[in-house]
């Protein structure tokens, strides 16, 4: 008959529980897995058969008392870093749902919106479109392949214990934050100046004809065309995309010290 002690015990149950924290929490707020369309009992059997991966790699595992505080600052620790990570890949598709509400707005399509699986909310029509194709990129390029061999290792170079992410660290993702905007700015400018000289020649031919009914032209023609700039900008705005997630890599290898 085999015999456990209490510190074997605890062991076991720290060699799994930190690693399941800290995952648990990054399946949760990254882009794609935290997607409503994806069941809750997925996410957990990939959560426990990564920790379950894992765990046997582990050099050095603290053996707290898990109703102790330190237990808590160190459970709070792991689900800081998981969330760190998921929280910049969601930086880096805000911006496509920051363009996508800017151009939709121009056009007039602002009333448009349906729920986002990812966040929750009502975006703009628009945003979805950026957001399926820009998905389907990440996942043809492996990008969820390679958030996860950077947190299985990240147990090495940010070992379970105490130490975690310093106060320079947020700082750093805070700086990082701007890029939501910059890319989403560079993402719609094409089509919104192209709209907006539209709106211009639409002012000043309601000025020299006052009885056209602006509305009821200008709607239309603002709609058409921004769909077919979209249509055109489309391998552009995607190119711009793939080109911020290599830049989100870099920040989450450079926080995880990878």
């Amino acid at each position: 008959m085999m015999h456990w002690s209490e510190a074997q015990l605890l062991e076991l149950l720290s060699r799994f529980l930190w690693p399941i924290l800290r995952t648990g929490a990054f399946i949760m707020a990254m882009p794609v897995f935290n997607s409503h369309s994806v069941p809750v009992r997925v996410r957990v059997i990939m959560v426990v058969t990564f920790c379950w991966l894992v765990a046997p790699t582990l050099e050095s595992v603290p053996v707290l008392d898990m109703l102790g505080l330190s237990a808590i600052f160190v459970a709070m620790r792991e689900i800081l870093i998981g969330m760190v990570m998921g929280f910049i890949m969601q930086m880096a598709f805000a911006a496509l749902i920051f363009a996508g509400q800017s151009i939709a707005y121009s056009m007039g399509l602002g009333f448009a919106s349906m729920i986002d699986p990812q966040l929750g909310v009502q975006v703009p029509i628009i945003s979805q479109v950026y957001l399926l194709f820009a998905t389907l990129l990440f996942l043809a390029a492996d990008g969820h392949l390679v958030l996860i061999e950077m947190i299985a290792a990240s147990f090495h170079t940010l070992p379970l214990g105490m130490e975690g992410l310093a106060r320079e660290d947020l700082w750093t993702i805070v700086r990082w934050s701007t890029t939501v905007f910059v890319g989403g700015v560079l993402l719609s400018l094409p089509i919104m100046v192209t709209l907006l000289f539209v709106n211009i020649a639409f002012g000043i031919a309601t000025r020299a004809a006052p009885q056209l009914n602006i509305f009821s032209v200008g709607f239309p023609v603002t709609l058409m065309l921004g769909l077919a700039m979209m249509w055109v900008t489309f391998p552009a705005v995607l190119h711009r995309f793939s080109l911020s997630l290599p830049g989100a890599y870099e920040l989450i290898a450079k926080l995880l010290r990878v």
